[in-house]
């Protein structure tokens, strides 16, 4: 569970999020819903411990960001552009990123290649890869380890339609494996189909809609 209590975000006299209250169940995919600049990737930022609000508090699994832990204990996040080394292959991108390089290690990264659809692309060059290939490879990063918070910002952007179907259908796997999920996204066709509560943010306020 995690429970927004009066979170509020001020960057200069700017007030970008405005005591927002939510709580999100686990095992759940949860929707965010906004125009640009309304606050949605600065509360993304927010529960993943990268940015500290300015008052109330954010409880992940009974424990309070900044206080009790500093970040969620077990999550994965694709917000902003991901950075990778583009001299390097996709494979050797998601080892860098893993704590232990050990052969079991090395099986979850290809396997999360597998599921975003890089398996024959593995050794390219991240240089060479298409503005898609680079948010698969994102996506991979996220669930190469298996965490039980994923946290997705506009994940299908440069995604084909082909792909997009895909990543939609390993969204469900994840819920169905008791994952949880937080999804920001412009398509009204992500957050009718795969979300089970969807919450809304403009001008820095939010409010759930279903």
């Amino acid at each position: 569970m995690i429970e927004l209590r009066d979170v509020c975000k001020q960057f200069g006299a700017t007030q970008v999020l405005i005591n927002i209250n939510a709580s999100f169940e686990d095992e759940k995919i949860h929707g965010l819903i906004g125009r640009n600049g309304s606050g949605k990737t600065v509360l993304l930022k927010c529960i993943c411990g990268l940015i500290r609000p300015t008052s109330g508090s954010i409880v992940i699994s009974g424990k309070q960001l900044g206080k009790d832990i500093e970040m969620p204990e077990s999550f994965g996040a694709l917000i902003d552009n991901p950075g990778f080394l583009p001299n390097y292959s996709g494979e050797a991108n998601l080892s860098f990123l893993m704590s232990v390089n050990t052969p079991v290690m090395r099986e979850k990264v290809q396997k999360a290649l597998r599921q975003v659809g890089l398996e024959g692309d593995r050794k390219k060059h991240v240089g060479k890869y298409s503005l898609g290939m680079r948010q698969k490879l994102g996506i991979a990063q996220v669930i190469m380890e298996d965490p039980m918070l994923m946290i997705f910002d506009e994940p299908m952007n440069g995604l084909d339609k082909k792909s997009v179907s895909e990543t939609r259908e390993l969204f469900k796997q994840l819920r169905d494996r008791k994952r949880t999920i937080l999804l920001a996204s412009h398509s009204a066709q992500d957050i009718d189909e795969l979300c089970d509560s969807v919450y809304e943010i403009d001008a820095g306020r939010m409010t759930q809609i279903r």
